[in-house]
């Protein structure tokens, strides 16, 4: 503790961090640094919200571990979309279910998640697609469960073959009509690309742009293609249906490039995120069916859940009232090192951010319980050294090295139990393991922070305001 005031600023700084981010102010900055809302996600059994259970196809062959796959792709996706902890789990032989807390648009997330997602990079030429249109391309895939688009397609044929010409036909459906006839060639597949993130405007005229990396095999095929073809259009297309459909503008053979519109059609950072997403997490390996999608009423309500947080607050107030009349000096200390604790804490759950369900709520409050511990251990290790005789400053340094083996080797015990119950509340039906888990290792986690360096410090610093002769009343020895 030779660097006290170093050590003082940083924690002087961390305290003002965490309450910017945990108090109502600055919102747009925090909006457009952290891309959304830094406001308390709570779970299903306190704000309610989606569930819904998908099922593959009636007759199609599955195992547990394509499950386990398509459930991993579909839970990021959701959660790309930025909604919060949303928890996708097996369940049985045939189902896949999702908790969506406090979903209200559940369209938009269903319609993203159900894709089955041949990912293609089609060759359409001069031709401007429309979004939405479905085409037929000169590609099958291999090994996915993708949804045949020819009958429909056949059935369109043949619609527009039978149907008798007439003067009212415009340009656009003839254009249509011919586009529909065509097999366009695909390029490239989703399994091509290495990775895919979202890019800032370069200047406050350009919108948001995707910008994408290539495998090593398939940079050479692409870089050939967009040198043969600048000018011309090449095509997203998910399930033969049109995305986005880009300009090549220069050939790109170091298998890096951007997708980035202009002008009105310039992308907003959703749009380029929902494109992200559909590039990056487009392929499941099976198509998924949705069964029941329903609307999950909150356990407790906002009544209790109020009721809930003044019974906390009132616990806490007894634990201080406590610590104040117990230790005395030492005691404020606690409660000040208690209060940065929760500032800490409630400012990485909502950066992360982690949803709050009834077992996470158990969990901070048992990671209070620890933070607590680490302290009483340290402080009765400095009433036994000044009993002995020690000065303060003497005591304070003994009763810390006394007392950090028990404070470490008990969190870090926390920690590793903490991250077996993770591990094990993947398993359907035992999900509330998770968030248990989850916020008491991170409590534990900011508790041994707040031990080792504010506790320290602050009795450290404060250490000079007390006269030796004054250490029984001070600290209640």
């Amino acid at each position: 503790m030779k660097n006290k005031s170093l050590i003082s600023i940083l924690i002087i700084v961390i305290v003002i961090l965490a309450l910017l981010v945990d108090l109502p102010v600055l919102k747009d900055a925090k909006q457009n640094l952290f891309k959304r809302d830094l406001s308390a996600q709570l779970g299903l059994d306190l704000r309610g919200g989606m569930q819904v259970v998908l099922q593959a196809p009636e007759g199609y062959a599955i195992d547990q571990e394509t499950l386990e796959i398509a459930s991993s792709i579909l839970e990021n996706r959701a959660n790309a979309l930025g909604v919060s902890e949303v928890v996708f789990q097996v369940a049985g032989d045939n189902y896949i279910v999702g908790e969506f807390p406090g979903l209200e648009n559940i369209d938009e997330v269903v319609s993203v998640i159900k894709q089955t997602g041949m990912l293609e990079f089609v060759d359409v030429g001069q031709d401007l697609i429309e979004p939405g249109t479905i085409i037929q391309t000169d590609y099958n895939g291999s090994g996915a469960a993708v949804p045949s688009t020819e009958a429909d397609n056949t059935e369109a044929e043949s619609d527009a073959a039978s149907a008798p010409a007439t003067a009212s036909e415009t340009p656009a459906e003839d254009k249509a009509e011919s586009t529909a006839n065509k097999v366009y060639h695909t390029v490239i597949t989703g399994a091509d690309l290495d990775s895919v993130v979202v890019t800032a405007p370069t200047t406050s005229l350009d919108g948001y742009a995707v910008s994408f990396k290539l495998k090593s095999d398939a940079t050479k095929k692409f870089g050939e293609f967009t040198k043969a073809n600048v000018g011309n259009m090449l095509a997203i297309v998910l399930d033969k249906k049109i995305v986005s459909t880009p300009v090549i503008r220069q050939a790109i053979e170091t298998g890096e490039g951007s997708i980035s519109g202009s002008g009105e059609s310039a992308y907003t950072y959703d749009e380029a995120n929902n494109l992200r997403i559909t590039l990056h997490y487009g392929s499941l390996p099976v198509a998924l069916e949705i069964a029941e999608s329903r609307v999950v009423g909150p356990t407790l309500g906002q009544s209790s859940l109020n009721k809930s947080l003044i019974a906390g607050a009132i616990g806490f107030l007894i634990v201080s009232l406590f610590m104040l009349i117990y230790y005395r000096a030492s005691g404020g200390i606690a409660v000040i090192s208690i209060f940065i604790f929760g500032l800490i804490t409630y400012a990485i759950y909502l950066v992360i951010p982690v949803t709050l369900t009834l077992p996470g709520i158990a969990g901070l409050l048992l990671s209070i319980g620890s933070a607590l511990d680490a302290n009483i251990l340290q402080f009765e290790r400095l009433k036994e050294e000044l009993r002995k005789g020690r000065t303060l400053q003497q005591a304070i340094d003994l009763s810390w090295s006394r007392a950090w083996p028990s404070i470490r080797d008990s969190n870090l015990a926390t920690i590793i139990t903490s991250a077996i119950l993770f591990w094990f509340g993947s398993t359907f039906g035992a999900s509330i393991v998770k968030g248990f888990a989850l916020t008491l290792a991170l409590g534990v986690a900011v508790s041994l922070f707040t031990a080792y360096f504010v506790t320290r410090t602050l009795l450290n610093v404060t250490s000079g305001w007390f006269k030796n002769a004054d250490k029984a009343r001070w600290f209640g020895i």
